[in-house]
């Protein structure tokens, strides 16, 4: 894919926010636990220099090995880690860093892997159900379709999509699953669809959106690998240091913002979550979704 086409499909949320919130100094260290395509990762390295370093953790290889392509002119200023943020000790220690001066995770999809990912993760193309943002993860969506009782299926609709009509939609699957083996995101959307009756679709949003967002979560733990990765970051972070997560739904947001406020070593600096203005929401309605919070490393 030519660079052009990887920037016109790439477009990081809220980064002059990002940029500004992080309090970027001359020659400091990052961490970026999401680096994606590296947009952020590259205005982080733009802010920093002309010898600030960023390291960079992503567990999607095909994500990891473009984002290596577009920010290779920087050469040893960024050091990539083939890791899940939650790692960010074991990451930190072997690019032999003990603490720094800011620290960023985006925990929402990139549109390269919602457009181009050939894994599941969205209902547009008819892809396998695959949904595992590291391939070297054993479980994947599908396994859960297929294994899972119609109670954890609907536990997982629920409590992981917020999906008011999980219970239905689980017995759809456990009956469907009967007659054939539901093995793309086309399959599930269609089984999904069905079992819900057209006066209970949303208006803005296909009906099996929630259930595609709960077997993501569920197939990469991400709420306990945020959970995890805020309990340990703060102890990587100079005093002063910043730490800004940007998520994209209301579990991920209670969850960044319950952590910061439990937190004695962190004074919260935003109050009410940073969203995307008008400007951008007009040019990426992808980030309408998007809320960043922050805190401060206190003494």
């Amino acid at each position: 894919m030519a660079g052009e086409d990887l920037a016109e499909i790439h477009r990081p949320v809220l980064l002059k926010e990002v940029v500004a919130w992080l309090a970027i100094v001359s020659g400091g260290v990052y961490v970026d636990g999401t680096l994606g395509l590296g947009g952020h990762s590259r205005e982080i390295l733009n802010h920093s220099g002309p010898d600030g370093r960023v390291i960079a953790f992503e567990w999607d290889a095909a994500a990891l090995s473009r984002a290596r392509q577009r920010l290779a002119p920087f050469g040893d200023r960024l050091q990539v880690v083939h890791r899940n943020f939650l790692e960010l000790e074991n990451g930190l220690a072997e690019v032999g860093v003990t603490e720094v001066n800011g620290m960023l995770i985006d925990i929402g999809l990139s549109s390269l892997q919602l457009d181009t990912g050939g894994r599941g993760f969205s209902f547009r193309q008819d892809e396998p159900l695959d949904m595992r943002m590291d391939q070297r993860r054993p479980l994947t969506a599908a396994a859960i379709i297929a294994s899972s009782t119609e109670r954890e299926l609907a536990d997982i609709f629920y409590y992981y999509g917020e999906e008011k009509q999980a219970r239905r939609m689980a017995a759809a699957v456990v009956t469907e699953r009967q007659k054939r083996v539901i093995a793309t995101s086309g399959d599930l959307a269609e089984v999904i669809a069905g079992a819900v009756p057209k006066k209970y679709h949303p208006a803005r949003i296909h009906v099996a959106t929630k259930v595609f967002q709960a077997l993501r979560i569920a197939v990469n733990d991400e709420l306990a690998n945020l959970r995890g990765f805020l309990d340990k970051a703060v102890n990587h972070l100079v005093v002063g240091g910043r730490l800004c997560v940007i998520s994209f739904h209301s579990l991920e947001d209670r969850i960044v913002k319950r952590c910061f406020a439990e937190n004695e070593l962190l004074e919260v600096l935003t109050r009410r979550p940073i969203t995307p203005g008008a400007e951008e929401l007009e040019a990426n309605p992808r980030s309408r979704s998007a809320r960043l919070r922050v805190a401060e490393r206190l003494a």
